[in-house]
């Protein structure tokens, strides 16, 4: 394929799932939840998969399960706040998988002290580096890749990063309220390039996450939330988006939410 018989967006067309090399996405946080469901759903519709998290024998599971189902994953343990680690899995990927074309991004933290009255400066610092700083080193780490093939980026966020919601905490509605605007420059600044990136801001989950809050929601509650599947279905229907399209910001919210 030659620049001068391409448009920008063919040049920058991601691997298909056909060709014989599969398009690879690294999906972090994806030992549980939202990011195990997408990976899970990624790999069906033919992504080859990287797995990162801190809990390897999460990982080692789910990569078999991957495996068994006769998908591709390779298994990337790492703490997103280490950011020389975030680097060097990035190159291992590359290396091993040939290439980055999309990251998914699920890691997430909060703690159940919200309120300016009770918080932990010490916990802010953990969860304003979980939810946001980790977001942008791991994306720096990708980027040179996914200029190299028009890839794109899923930051999965929260209702909260689109709606203030005054439960949520202060560290963790600021950090994920900052999310929109790293997506919105990612854009503006790497679309010649190519690159996508969706905010992607999920209402209630009926996830583990959900035992950080102060007043842990029953089965009854979290039968009414979004389960990871519904997250996992609506981050893929990113990934699987043609080349010119992107999908700037999209919130998804179950029916009970106000």
């Amino acid at each position: 394929m030659t620049t001068s018989t391409t448009t920008p967006s063919e040049q920058h067309a991601p691997h298909s799932a056909g060709s014989d090399t599969r398009r690879t996405v690294w999906i972090t946080g994806a030992g549980s939840g939202m990011g195990r469901a997408t990976a899970l759903r990624a790999a069906r519709n033919g992504w080859a998969v990287a797995l990162s998290g801190r809990r390897e024998a999460q990982l080692e599971q789910l990569a078999a399960e991957i495996r068994d189902a006769g998908g591709t994953a390779l298994v990337a343990p790492l703490d997103v706040q280490d950011r020389d680690a975030v680097r060097e899995t990035a190159r291992r990927l590359v290396a091993e998988l040939g290439g980055i074309d999309a990251l998914v991004l699920a890691a997430g933290l909060n703690a159940p002290q919200r309120r300016w009255e009770d918080q932990d400066l010490a916990e802010f610092d953990a969860i304003v580096s979980t939810n946001l700083t980790a977001v942008a080193s791991t994306i720096d780490a990708a980027l040179p890749h996914l200029r190299e093939r028009g890839g794109q980026v899923v930051v999965i966020s929260s209702y909260a990063g689109w709606s203030f919601q005054p439960g949520a905490g202060v560290a963790y509605s600021a950090s994920k309220t900052a999310l929109g605007s790293l997506v919105r420059t990612l854009n503006q600044q790497e679309a010649a390039r190519g690159v996508r990136a969706c905010h992607l801001c999920p209402g209630d989950v009926a996830t583990d996450f959900l035992d950080q809050r102060p007043s842990v929601p029953d089965a009854a509650a979290r039968a009414r939330m979004l389960s990871a599947e519904d997250v996992a279905r609506t981050a893929c229907f990113v990934l699987d988006s043609p080349a010119h399209v992107r999908i700037d910001e999209l919130v998804v919210s179950p029916v009970s939410q106000a």
